[in-house]
């Protein structure tokens, strides 16, 4: 019953657990399908919940949960505790490296038998239509070269297509280069479209306006090009370019085009 996600019937197997079980702490990822889960397990729980949590730990006097979270877009990072119990936070995906594995260490699986009424679901998927992408999926991404609306068109993403091939990565977009219909909005990087955590995030001339910031704040670094010197997106950026975005990118893609053939 549990095979195709419904909210509903996920919802009423995770509330049912935490009932018998009494944990102290409940972590949900991020996904698609935990931001539906969590604030709605939250409330059944009666608790609050942290959203979108960057990083998580203990209070080392009182043991409780603290959690990093962004704020105003992205421009600012509150920690947040949670006074009640359980103490439930959604963890942005792929903000921590998964550890080894480790052979010596065990865990037990605890089974509870949920009794699910299927009559609960208010709504049904009725067809799911997979989304054809060559090469590394934008959230999966390691590199990401993203354009805005600097770039003046749609032609231009044909160059940064070839310096995320060349990086191994994937191409992204500012809210303002899909509305334009430049790209599909598969590309849209920010608060709404994807959330990504690449180890690299090159930006091609895009402003780093909040809205964008907040889906890439997980970056581990930045490298932006913009004419603008005073573009929101330098203060983020730990490498920035100040020049003519076609210029730089040339230049750029024909080093790292250099460097592979070696």
């Amino acid at each position: 019953m549990l095979a195709d996600f419904q909210v509903e019937l996920y919802l009423a197997a995770a509330e049912t657990l935490c009932k018998e079980t009494s944990p102290s702490i409940v972590l949900i990822a991020r996904t698609n399908q935990g931001r539906e889960v969590a604030p709605r397990l939250a409330f059944r729980l009666g608790v609050g919940l942290a959203q979108d949590c960057l990083e998580v730990s203990a209070d080392a006097a009182t043991g409780r949960l603290l959690a990093n979270r962004p704020v105003y877009g992205g421009n600012a990072v509150a920690v947040v505790s949670c006074n009640q119990t359980p103490q439930v936070a959604a963890v942005r995906p792929k903000v921590y490296v998964p550890l080894e594995p480790d052979a010596s260490r065990q865990g037990e699986v605890v089974s509870f038998p949920v009794d699910l009424d299927d009559s609960i679901v208010r709504s049904r998927v009725i067809e799911v239509v997979k989304e054809e992408a060559e090469g590394v999926k934008l959230e999966d991404a390691t590199i990401v070269v993203s354009g805005g609306r600097g770039l003046g068109g749609p032609e231009p993403f044909a160059q940064l297509e070839e310096l995320a091939k060349l990086l191994g990565g994937a191409v992204g977009a500012s809210r303002a280069a899909v509305d334009s219909g430049w790209v599909p909005a598969s590309y849209q990087v920010g608060l709404t479209g994807k959330t990504i955590t690449p180890d690299l995030y090159i930006t091609i001339a895009i402003s780093g306006a909040s809205q964008h910031m907040a889906g890439c704040s997980g970056s581990k670094a930045i490298v932006a090009i913009n004419k603008d010197a005073e573009a929101n997106i330098f203060k983020e950026a730990r490498y920035g370019v100040i020049g003519d975005w076609e210029k730089v990118l040339a230049a750029m893609t024909e080093t790292v085009r250099e460097l592979v053939q070696e």
